[in-house]
């Protein structure tokens, strides 16, 4: 249950684990049955939810607000930036160009690694929300190209976005983890790697392959309108592209890296460099910062001396922000369902029963973490909240370096598993790949669910080589 919510009555963990397996049974018919809006379903699934669980009825609105609006204070601005920096990708002709540097390296034959390596790269400091809507231009721009299935091209992409941001420091639910634990980040990261490498192989890229040919003709979304391909003349440069893209992950790198400087001690909390990183990295400024530089470098240098250049941005601004009204708002009613149903104590009921079952440490954290994720939808959240329950445990066995280090990845393995509606991410990638709700079901969340347990196993694996 959360702070400052109270219930009515009270129900044990049974009861709240069908109330939760029966809102979200009715969520599935509401919009993939009765075509009902995600949005409204969702809001109106949350309101239920919270009433039959006991949340005191002048609560409810308050509950399913404040999730409502954490959410979209995460995410908002993520996805407007990254949406705008993306459609300035797509429209400069800098997709095009990534496209054909992508082809040209891997062949076009290998073009589904080529752009799940290139997502591999781009997903490691930066957040999946807004890495992965950059990431789209080019994807869209690959799939119009060599044509087939938009799934063979996307899916991939989304395998390798799942794994970093689930498995690998900074992204902020192993980070939270390992230091509630107790274990040394960079350790952590090199078991992530070792442990998420081929985890992204086989249960990200292969398994996508494999679901995409479920999808023969699945078409390539105009989120972003159809763009016009150009002639070569007209392409920005390579490096200039190259630089747009990756200047907010240089930005988000030297806030990491201060970050960790400050809390080591190496530099003081009133050491320049340090407040400057505090200002510039954090990543809705450093997309905000690269958004604007991608402005002037990819729009307006190009066109100098046009008339009514402000005008032509205002538009494409407001062509970029008015198709993603709708997942900003499906986004949010996610997070306020998840809101719903972590007040109800489903999540923390179910993982304090399964830390005190005496199971395996390493299991143990799984099941914590993927129990937490089932009920409250945030993989950060779950991972956090995981490892403070497990903390304990781990600290009476004096577990350290490698072994403490694999239940750390074992816990954040837990916590991307099960994705389902009331995950934001469930609804931003669904939403921006043109899926619908059942297609999301059968894609993204097999592919979270197969990284979370084969990471989890072979974190095991290796904790069991190393305790």
């Amino acid at each position: 249950m959360s702070e400052g919510t109270t219930l009515n009555y009270e129900l044990g963990a049974g009861a709240l684990i069908a109330i939760a397996l029966v809102a979200i049974a009715v969520l599935l018919v509401l919009i993939a049955k009765l075509k009902m809006h995600a949005f409204f379903a969702l809001v109106l699934v949350a309101l239920g939810t919270a009433l039959v669980a006991g949340i005191a009825v002048d609560e409810v609105l308050d509950v399913v607000l404040a999730g409502f609006g954490n959410t979209l204070a995460n995410v908002a601005l993520l996805i407007g930036f990254g949406a705008v920096l993306g459609r300035l990708v797509e429209i400069s002709g800098g997709a095009q160009v990534m496209a054909d540097r992508l082809l040209r390296l891997f062949g076009e034959k290998r073009a589904p690694l080529a752009l799940s390596v290139a997502s591999l790269l781009y997903a490691f400091p930066i957040f999946l929300d807004a890495g992965f809507i950059v990431m789209l231009p080019i994807i869209y721009a690959v799939a119009r190209r060599l044509g087939g299935s938009f799934m063979t091209y996307v899916l991939p992409s989304i395998g390798a976005f799942l794994m970093m941001h689930a498995l690998t420091p900074p992204h902020p639910g192993p980070t939270a983890a390992a230091t509630i634990m107790g274990a040394d980040v960079g350790t952590v990261l090199l078991v992530a790697l070792l442990v998420g490498l081929p985890t992204w192989y086989f249960a990200g890229y292969r398994l996508a392959l494999w679901l995409a040919k479920g999808y023969p003709n699945f078409p390539v979304p105009s989120l972003f309108g159809e763009p016009d391909v150009k002639d070569e003349s007209e392409l920005p440069s390579f490096w200039t592209v190259i630089f747009c893209l990756l200047f907010p992950l240089v930005l988000i790198f030297y806030n990491t890296l201060f970050n960790t400087l400050e809390a080591t001690g190496a530099v003081s909390a009133d050491n320049p460099a340090y407040v400057l990183s505090r200002l510039i990295g954090p990543t809705p400024i450093a997309l905000l910062i690269a958004t604007l530089t991608a402005m002037v470098l990819l729009y307006l240098l190009p066109r100098r001396g046009t008339r009514g250049m402000g005008e032509a941005i205002s538009r494409l601004v407001d062509d970029a922000l008015a198709p993603v009204c709708s997942i900003i708002l499906i986004t949010g009613a996610g997070g306020a369902f998840g809101a719903v149903l972590t007040a109800t104590g489903i999540g923390g009921s179910v993982a304090e029963g399964l830390d005190a079952m005496g199971l395996p440490v390493v299991l143990a954290g799984f099941l914590v973490a993927v129990a937490i994720r089932v009920a409250q939808g945030s993989a950060t959240v779950a991972a956090t909240t995981a490892g403070s329950i497990m903390a304990p445990s781990v600290a009476t066995l004096g577990l350290d370096g490698f072994a403490l280090a694999a239940v750390v990845v074992a816990i954040v393995a837990g916590a991307i598993t099960f994705s389902h509606f009331n995950d934001s991410g469930f609804w931003l990638v669904g939403r921006f790949c043109g899926f619908d709700t059942v297609t999301t079901l059968k894609t993204w969340s097999v592919i979270a669910t197969a990284i979370g347990a084969m990471a989890f196993l072979l974190a095991w694996g290796l904790y069991l080589v190393v305790a």
